[in-house]
């Protein structure tokens, strides 16, 4: 395939087309989003974690609050795979053939680590915190009357950033492909990465020592996976500059 050289306006023009792509696929997931909200809040909130629990609306404008975050909610992942793609098909002209076949294979393994981040999040760091907080409140004498905007909002608070987080394999694979990580480098880090996640984990968890580990544990171990990961990406990116090499002086 022939490749030329783009001028930073030529980038500006591609990265617009691509985030309006993004856009108008996000609109029309939203549109699915609407249709999807009532069913998955009925179902949420009929589950053993939330059917016991009273939720009451003390705003007038919570059930519109709440119908709209899961329609955007919905609609977000819904579109997660293509926001991947076009990020991807933006990055790819600077990459060689076998280059751009082996990063497009990582969307697909990004999606799934996104939904293995939130079934994480959901089915087992959820019931967890709702169950310790439910029985702090009994243990405190203190009558459970929850909002069910309060709810869900620390559900989307829990699961969404455990989405994301489980990505970092995929993005440390991504940047030891194109060369700007190493895994030596990584494991140099190694401390200041821990405290980061050890931060993240502290703004994701009620300040309760079980919980916090129930979240950093994952997250330290997901670090490590990724320094695997980045190894085996970083030896074959230079098995591949080899066999150039080779390829070139013959």
């Amino acid at each position: 395939m022939e490749k030329r050289d783009m001028s930073v306006m030529d980038h500006i023009v591609e990265l617009r087309r691509r985030i309006i792509v993004t856009l108008v696929f996000f609109i029309v997931a939203l549109i699915a989003g609407f249709f999807l909200a009532t069913p998955l809040i009925s179902y949420l909130q009929s589950t053993p974690t939330a059917q016991d629990l009273p939720m009451n609306a003390f705003k007038m404008t919570d059930p519109i609050r709440i119908f709209m975050t899961f329609a955007f909610a919905s609609a977000l992942i819904i579109t997660f795979p293509v926001i991947l793609y076009q990020l991807w098909a933006f990055v790819s002209p600077g990459l060689h053939e076998k280059e751009q076949k082996a990063t497009l294979a990582y969307i697909p393994f990004a999606f799934i680590l996104f939904l293995a981040g939130l079934s994480f999040a959901y089915f087992v760091l959820f019931p967890f915190l709702v169950q310790f907080m439910s029985s702090l409140s009994e243990r405190l004498g203190i009558t459970e009357q929850y909002g069910v905007n309060e709810y869900f909002s620390f559900l989307f608070q829990v699961t969404l950033p455990f989405g994301l987080l489980f990505q970092l394999p995929v993005v440390v694979m991504f940047f030891t492909r194109l060369g700007m990580l190493t895994p030596s480098f990584l494991a140099q880090v190694r401390k200041f990465a821990y405290f980061i996640l050890l931060v993240i984990a502290g703004f994701i968890t009620p300040p309760e020592i079980l919980s916090h580990l129930m979240v950093t544990l994952p997250l330290l171990l997901l670090y490590e996976f990724s320094i695997w990961v980045s190894y085996l990406t970083y030896r074959k990116v230079q098995r591949l500059e080899k066999e150039r090499e080779n390829s070139s002086k013959e």
